[in-house]
């Protein structure tokens, strides 16, 4: 067994884990998640006195005896895990990713390319594959410390970042996701609007079919989440593979990029940058889906299915979007559905198939849900690191509640979803690029030979102080802001690359924070012995 699952954190002394739990660490009593009704012990979890405690012990209760899961962000331990690893748990890694990624809203992704920077089909499709493969390492590799740990996402980080500063990160994973399930229900509103009959259903009506769908996948928890995402793929490559096939002749291959040498370059890197944005958002949120698998689990494996199935349908999903947009300028058509909206934009795609069409586009407006359940579960566990207090309500309560925000943001912001895509999507990927320099350095400079010690997740005074990653986070974002190029503000340094600058946030961002958070490590290290 590595070192990654046996050995204690850094400190003072090298006391190694055992099997079971240790003296400060009496498990408390807590319902089993695989839903058979006996109690479990579960290490650190929130003791709920009162009268308040005893309702929502009671509420657990009754999402056990549904088939609920009512875990939370507590720990899963090796004897809660899957028993048989087959070959069709290492396939769902890919199937998940395929069924979470290829969806109508990185199509809508892909259009920014020739719309936004004006490049053409080659240099926008360069862009994107390759910058979505750069994004897609880190959410990969995350992806394999679900297994290992057994502990979510968000949680890893607080070997990190510490106990208090991980809170930031986990408010900005909150917003981002949050954000995306935004985004997806604009988008699948606008398709599911523009394929009724005269409009008769309106963008809001489908905000809230695609919200309200995902919310209730959400509720059921890992096992109804899991068994969703390995089917959802499969309609939605079949209308994705039409699409192409309807739309193609239509594509634009052969008008250049627009603009002199040196904004096409910072059109490309800025474009580039927002597709490493889309793959690398998936990190903090990666090791989620995979708690429940044995510590045995191949990591190699769960890395390079994880990592084939997002370039998988990232490439299928973006290259359609690049293609539609394309043919904007030489097809009114197009150009006329573009102006109603980028999911319209689809439906016209599909436009030669007539009915068969819009039953496709609805296929694909459905395919959104898969891609917004992913957000939606985590986003219920996020919400319970907050704190102690946040800990005690159950994920169902958290689930619910950031369904309402983004269905009340969705409706507020449904005519604005380009906006939305160029200038929240990069800004969310600037905090996930500083986040992951700091996770990579702790892991591989200061863990590599003394490793983890997983009992202590949900413990202050064992985890890190957390002084080096707040002062790296900030160093980075400086760096990030000084480099960005949005719609609302180009930074100086951004700012001396072509016409409308060059996004060069993330880069500049993760390099800074990685340069600054070693010595400071060290010197935390020293002085605090954790």
């Amino acid at each position: 067994m590595s070192s990654e699952i046996t050995n204690p954190p850094l400190r003072g002394h090298s006391e190694k884990e055992t099997t079971g739990f240790r003296a400060e660490e009496q498990p408390s009593t807590y319902l089993d998640p695989k839903g058979d009704g006996e109690p479990s012990n579960r290490a650190n979890g929130p003791f709920i006195p009162s009268r308040l405690g005893t309702h929502l012990r009671k509420f657990e209760q009754q999402l056990v005896e549904y088939n609920l899961e009512a875990r939370g962000i507590e720990r899963v331990h090796e004897g809660e895990r899957k028993k048989k690893l087959t070959w069709v748990s290492y396939l769902q890694a890919f199937l998940l990713w395929v069924s979470i990624n290829l969806a109508a809203n990185n199509i809508t992704l892909g259009m920014l390319g020739p719309v936004v920077y004006q490049l053409s089909f080659r240099d926008s499709a360069l862009c994107a594959v390759f910058g979505a493969l750069l994004g897609s390492l880190a959410s990969s590799w995350m992806a394999t410390r679900g297994p290992i740990s057994g502990i979510r996402t968000m949680a890893f980080g607080r070997y990190a970042m510490g106990w208090w500063p991980s809170k930031i990160v986990v408010i900005l994973n909150l917003v981002q996701m949050l954000g995306y399930c935004l985004i997806d229900c604009v988008v699948g509103g606008q398709i599911l609007s523009a394929v009724s009959p005269n409009g008769n259903l309106s963008v809001a009506v489908g905000i809230v079919i695609i919200a309200v769908i995902s919310w209730i996948i959400a509720t059921f928890g890992i096992d109804a989440f899991h068994f969703y995402e390995r089917f959802a793929f499969l309609p939605q490559l079949i209308v994705v593979c039409i699409l192409f096939g309807v739309s193609a002749t239509k594509y634009d291959l052969s008008t250049p990029s627009q603009g002199d040498p040196r904004t096409i370059v910072g059109n490309r890197l800025s474009f580039f940058s927002i597709c490493v944005s889309a793959a690398i958002t998936y990190t903090p949120l990666a090791a989620d889906f995979f708690v429940y698998y044995p510590e045995r689990t191949s990591k190699w494996a769960i890395f390079s299915l994880s990592l084939f199935g997002l370039m998988t349908s990232f490439t299928l999903a973006l290259v359609a979007g690049i293609g539609l947009a394309s043919g904007i300028a030489s097809h009114l058509e197009y150009d006329a559905a573009y102006t109603q909206g980028a999911g319209a934009l689809i439906v016209e795609g599909f436009g030669p198939l007539h009915g068969f069409g819009k039953f496709c586009s609805v296929i694909v407006a459905l395919g959104l849900i898969a891609n917004t359940v992913a957000p939606t579960y985590s986003a219920g566990v996020d919400f319970q690191i907050l704190g102690r207090y946040a800990e005690k309500i159950p994920r169902v309560v958290w689930n619910t509640f950031g369904v309402v925000i983004y269905i009340v943001c969705a409706l507020a912001g449904r005519s604005h979803l380009s906006e939305i895509f160029t200038n929240f999507l990069a800004l969310m990927g600037y905090w996930v690029a500083i986040w992951i320099a700091i996770i990579f350095e702790e892991r591989f400079i200061f863990r590599r030979n003394s490793g983890y010690n997983w009992y202590a997740w949900n413990d202050a005074s064992q985890l890190p102080i957390g002084i080096a990653a707040f002062i790296a986070f900030v160093v980075g974002w400086v760096g990030a802001i000084l480099c960005m190029a949005q719609y609302w503000y180009i930074g100086p340094l951004a700012g001396l690359v072509g016409q409308y600058g060059a996004d060069m946030g993330n880069y500049v961002g993760f390099t800074w924070a990685g340069l600054i958070y070693p010595p400071l490590r060290y010197i935390e290290l020293r002085y605090f012995k954790r």
